[in-house]
C-alpha cells in the first residue's frame, strides 16, 4: 500500500511477480501477453507465480483478443480455466462478458461470479466496462451480480485516462460501498498522481511496462517504471 492507497501491478510472466514483489505493491493480476491487452495465463505460470510471490493473484480468463462476446464454447472454455486457476491458488478471477450491442452480459457474469464466490475468492470485472453504453447501468448490473470490483479507466479513452476522470469519480462517491472502482488504463509517473487526487479513487492498477526484447517485442513489468510511478503518489 502507498499513502492508503491499494497498489495492483499487472503481471504477464513469473519475473514481472518477482519485481511487483520488491514494491509495496497489495496485488497481481496476472496476464499471458500483456501487449496484446491480457489474455489467461498458463496454469504452470501461476503456480511458479505462486511460489515466487507472496502477493495476491487475481488470474485473467480471456481466451483471445478482440472482443468480449464470446461463443459457447469459448464461454464454457473460460468457466473451465476459471475452475483450474481457482483450484491451483489464483485469490480471483478477471473476466468481462457483453451482450452483441456492448450492455453486460448478466447470466454469464452471474454463472462466473458463482464460481468464482464458491471458492470464496474476488470477483473482478475488467475493461470491458470501458466498451458498455450506459456506464451506471453496467455498474448497477455488476453490484447485482455479486461482482466485487471494476477496473476502469472512465470509458474507452486510453491513454488519455484524464478524459475518463469526471466519470471515475461520480462512479466511486455513488457506489464505493456496494462495489470498488479499480482505476487503471494509462497509469505513467507523470498522471498517477493527478489520478489519484481527482478521481479520489482508493485503488489504481497499473503494468509499469517497458518493451523487452527476445526475437521480437514483448510487455514485460519494468523495475525503474514502477519505482518512478510509486514515487510520484
Amino acid at each position: 500500500m502507498v499513502k492508503d492507497k491499494i497498489v495492483e501491478i499487472c503481471c504477464g510472466s513469473i519475473e514481472d511477480c518477482t519485481v511487483a514483489q520488491k514494491f509495496p505493491v497489495d496485488r497481481i493480476e496476472l496476464n499471458s501477453a500483456i501487449e496484446l491487452g491480457g489474455l489467461t495465463p498458463s496454469l504452470g505460470t501461476l503456480i511458479e507465480a505462486k511460489k515466487a510471490t507472496t502477493l495476491p493473484i487475481c488470474c485473467m480468463v480471456r481466451p483471445r483478443t478482440a472482443g468480449f462476446v464470446y461463443t459457447e464454447a469459448q464461454f464454457q472454455s473460460m468457466l473451465y480455466d476459471a475452475e483450474l486457476l481457482l483450484k491451483h491458488g489464483a485469490d480471483g478471477i478477471v473476466f468481462g462478458f457483453l451482450n452483441e450491442d456492448t450492455t453486460i452480459n448478466a447470466a454469464r457474469t452471474n454463472q462466473m461470479a458463482k464460481l468464482i464466490k464458491s471458492y470464496g475468492k474476488e470477483v473482478v470485472f475488467h475493461k470491458a466496462f470501458d466498451k458498455t453504453p450506459d456506464k451506471i447501468a453496467a455498474c448497477e448490473t455488476l453490484i447485482e451480480c455479486q461482482v466485487d470490483r471494476i477496473l476502469t479507466s472512465g470509458g474507452e479513452n486510453y491513454p488519455h485516462i484524464e478524459k475518463g476522470f469526471e466519470l471515475l469519480k461520480s462512479l466511486i462517491e455513488k457506489y464505493n460501498n456496494q462495489i470498488t472502482i479499480l482505476v487503471g488504463g494509462g497509469v505513467r509517473a507523470h498522471n498517477v498522481h493527478n489520478i489519484l487526487e481527482s478521481t479520489n479513487c482508493t485503488q489504481i492498477h497499473m503494468t509499469a511496462k517497458e518493451m523487452a526484447n527476445d526475437c521480437g517485442e514483448y510487455a514485460a513489468v519494468s523495475e525503474h517504471n514502477l519505482a518512478e510511478i510509486l514515487s510520484n503518489f
